[in-house]
């Protein structure tokens, strides 16, 4: 089982990154093979629906070759379950997080399809709850089973790192993880607990 991670934040090792480099330490502890990948500063195309993706069934892939996009889409036929991570810009996830699912699911869906899916998305302050909603929202009209965490999968931090100080919120990334690993076990009928293991709540609050 395999799971593919990608970071859709320009800023390659900050608090996006650091989220999910939690979620994936916490799967491979689970026996869950993962893949991280950092899209960077490095621009990726929107969608602009002209069905060249469907000209070739046998290889469905976007007709723009000059991003990553068709190097995740041939990833993501491999794996097994994805967690995306955004960091939010005005209140919503930034626009190559939405650019790139958007062509992914579009151009190949069915690598997506009835596969689990989470995201992740980090804030300074406010707005990640909205843009969490937007990313679950296109990945439900994939029939992508939504894996949830104790919280919303929400963490924060405004400096590189500052969010591995946001104690409750990488203890929502490990709680997602342990999800994750123990829905695809069921999945792949593999023996496992009735429920994950939950650790105790460590809450966390901005005034401190």
């Amino acid at each position: 089982m395999k799971v593919l991670l990608i970071s859709a934040s320009p800023r390659r090792g900050g608090n996006t990154f650091t989220a999910l480099s939690e979620v994936k330490k916490t799967l491979e502890q689970d026996g869950i093979e993962t893949e991280l990948i950092e899209l960077g500063a490095k621009p990726v195309r929107g969608c602009i629906a002209c069905n060249g993706c469907r000209k070739d069934p046998a290889k469905p892939r976007c007709v723009f070759n000059d991003d990553i996009t068709n190097t995740i889409s041939e990833k993501a036929e491999g794996a097994d379950a994805f967690v995306f991570g955004a960091p939010v810009y005005y209140g919503v996830p930034n626009a190559t997080a939405m650019a790139l699912v958007q062509r992914l699911l579009y151009s190949n869906g069915a690598a997506f399809r009835y596969k689990p899916v989470a995201n992740v998305c980090v804030c300074r302050r406010g707005g990640a709850d909205v843009a969490y909603q937007t990313m679950n929202m296109m990945f439900e009209m994939c029939n992508m089973p939504i894996v949830t965490s104790q919280y919303w999968n929400i963490a924060y931090g405004r400096e590189k790192g500052e969010a591995v100080q946001d104690i409750e919120g990488m203890q929502t990334m490990r709680t997602l993880a342990h999800n994750l690993s123990w829905m695809l076990k069921k999945f792949h009928g593999i023996k496992t607990t009735d429920k994950p293991e939950s650790e105790p709540w460590t809450p966390m609050h901005f005034i401190r």
